[in-house]
């Protein structure tokens, strides 16, 4: 059964191409998105939207901006885990934090963050050592313990408040509730499948041992606690009257990224926000849309401010280092003595011990 669906799935790459399906679905979804959008905001009075963003207190936004800190912090651990994964524990935890807080910044705000991301990690982790296979292994782990805290995050939030994912895809909720419980049986099968042997996925060069149950809960832990600051960032923001429970806001605020990550739009933009608004109808929309707004300074615009500093100021370092290097190469060589000719010491011991003879 399975070298048949292989071999339909083989055709049909040839044939029509995976890629190009991927292509049309981001667009159909952004194209949506841009409907929805357009018409949710039709009418909004963008003095209200000023008036509501000055009306946000200093307490709100620094919690929030602590939130997103933490979230970033956590980021760093998918890369460290993935090192220790693919056994690159010599790595420092420095080089692994600098990668994995770059890479996420830079590919969430550029778009398609599987390349825009993996490219900026290579161009780090090359100088460590590591290979092209070795950093996509890297990605692929990293990215693995992502869609597995997604997974366990909406598992759970559905189970509990299915009408959080009504809101968003309208489907009823007992059915959004069985399918959140198929979710966790399938995590559950997947950790008591790697709880009892070493799995090894992929072949011959491209080879990846996956964590054993023990590091596979850890692996979810980490994803859990990334999703959960950046909800509680986002939940710092919306407004406070009508209230809503902080795990309706993530179960949302979980759904409409992974919308906007399909999309494969920068930031998400568009996708991301129209899904928020919908399913948050509940709330004034020019609080919600600077809530919003917000949100998209700290979590978006300022990390990747500060990445693009960071790696730039790397690359000036780095450039000084070369030319330090090239410089310092010539005088070497020209202190040097020739091949094959003696030093200068040592034609002075020879004469010596000639006299002395």
């Amino acid at each position: 059964m399975y070298d048949r669906l292989r071999a339909a799935s083989e055709a049909f790459d040839r044939k029509i191409g995976w890629h190009r399906v991927g292509f049309l679905v981001s667009l159909a979804v952004i194209a949506v998105a841009a409907v929805v959008l357009w018409r949710m905001l039709h009418g909004i009075d963008v003095h209200e939207v000023i008036g509501a963003l000055k009306s946000f207190s200093r307490t709100d936004i620094l919690l929030a901006g602590a939130f997103v800190a933490a979230g970033y912090f956590t980021l760093t651990f998918y890369d460290l885990f993935a090192l220790y994964t693919i056994g690159r524990r010599d790595v420092p935890y420095r080089i692994a934090a600098l990668a994995g807080f770059t890479s996420y910044a830079v590919g969430h705000n550029v778009g398609a963050s599987a390349f825009t991301g993996g490219a900026v990690r290579y161009r780090i982790y090359s100088r460590h050592g590591l290979s092209a296979i070795e950093v996509a292994k890297v990605c692929f782990v990293a990215g693995f313990t992502f869609w597995l805290g997604n997974a366990t995050v909406l598992g759970l939030g559905i189970a509990h408040a299915p009408e959080a994912a009504s809101a968003i895809n309208h489907v009823p909720d007992w059915i959004n509730r069985a399918l959140a419980i198929v979710t966790l049986m399938a995590l559950a099968t997947y950790v008591g499948w790697v709880w009892q042997t070493p799995r090894v996925i992929g072949r011959s060069n491209w080879e990846v041992t996956l964590p054993g149950g023990p590091l596979t809960l850890l692996q979810i832990g980490i994803g859990i606690v990334d999703l959960g600051c950046c909800a509680a960032a986002m939940y710092m923001l919306v407004p406070h009257d009508p209230y809503i429970g902080f795990t309706t806001v993530a179960v949302i605020f979980v759904a409409a990224t992974l919308l906007g990550f399909a999309s494969h739009s920068p930031g998400g933009l568009g996708v991301f926000d129209a899904a928020m608004l919908v399913a948050l109808w509940q709330y004034d929309k020019e609080q919600l849309l600077a809530g919003l707004l917000l949100f998209r300074l700290l979590y978006y615009l300022v990390p990747f401010a500060l990445a693009l500093l960071v790696l730039g100021s790397r690359e000036l370092w780095l450039g000084v280092e070369r030319s330090r290097h090239a410089a310092a190469g010539p005088a070497a060589e020209l202190d040097a003595p020739a091949a094959g000719a003696p030093a200068a010491g040592a034609r002075a011991t020879a004469g010596e011990d000639r006299r002395t003879g």
